[in-house]
């Protein structure tokens, strides 16, 4: 006897295509879909189910639906951010999983923030500076909590000033793990005095457009990291 494979619900296929259309670039941001009965002719589902397609695609950020005479559902534009939110439930599943630590966090840390400092002190804007001091924190005086929210408050501006959303997109999950309490309880007494230290010195090198020396000071800051929070292994110390 051979086992059938199980459809996924209408609606279910319903999102799917539309998904499929969106993320082609067939239907382009701001671009208007079909109304709700031209899309139940056209495929052949009650209103409910393309209803419910559309509530999924809304949740995903991928549409927006807007009420009155000139309402309906439109193709979401891009937002970094809200993409980034959708990632993140995926990143940290795998982060807390048996499979991915520390060591492969700050790799892939590695492989973004390094590049990112290069091409955000070329490409900064004066208003960049001003969010990355705003996202300075005082060692001697702030708490646990208002220290971590800061430094990756400080790490999404970076990204953000390179000019290139998909450092935004990417980066923003990244900075949303977290260490482990097993770390954290072992980080050594002057870690958030380094850290701090290690921020202000990039702003420094961004706002002097020096590329060379602010991805030095990246690597340097993923070095100290790495050896502060246990894991050397993934450390290149950059002389």
């Amino acid at each position: 006897m051979t086992g059938s494979t199980v459809r996924p619900p209408a609606y279910q296929q319903l999102a799917d295509e539309l998904r499929a259309e969106i993320t082609s670039g067939r239907l382009q941001p701001g671009e208007r879909l079909p109304p709700e009965p031209e899309l139940c002719v056209k495929i052949g589902v009650s209103r409910s189910t393309v209803r419910e397609a559309l509530r999924l695609l809304a949740s995903q950020h991928l549409i927006v639906t807007t009420r009155g005479v000139t309402g309906g559902s439109f193709v979401a534009h891009p937002d970094a951010g809200q993409l980034a939110d959708g990632l993140s439930t995926g990143f940290a599943l795998l982060t807390h999983s048996a499979g991915v630590g520390l060591a492969d966090l700050l790799e892939l840390r590695r492989a973004l923030e390094v590049p990112a400092a290069g091409l955000a002190a070329g490409r900064r804007a004066e208003a960049h500076l001003a969010e990355l001091r705003a996202a300075f924190f005082d060692p001697v005086i702030d708490d646990f909590d208002t220290m971590l929210s800061a430094h990756s408050a400080f790490h999404r501006v970076i990204a953000k000033a390179t000019g290139n959303p998909l450092f935004e997109l990417v980066g923003r999950p990244l900075y949303q793990a977290s260490y482990g309490e097993e770390v954290v309880a072992h980080l050594p007494p002057e870690y958030w005095t380094r850290i701090d230290a290690d921020h202000r010195e990039l702003v420094d090198h961004l706002v002097a457009q020096d590329a060379d020396a602010a991805r030095l000071a990246a690597a340097r800051h993923l070095d100290y990291i790495a050896v502060a929070a246990g894991t050397p292994a993934t450390a290149e110390v950059v002389t």
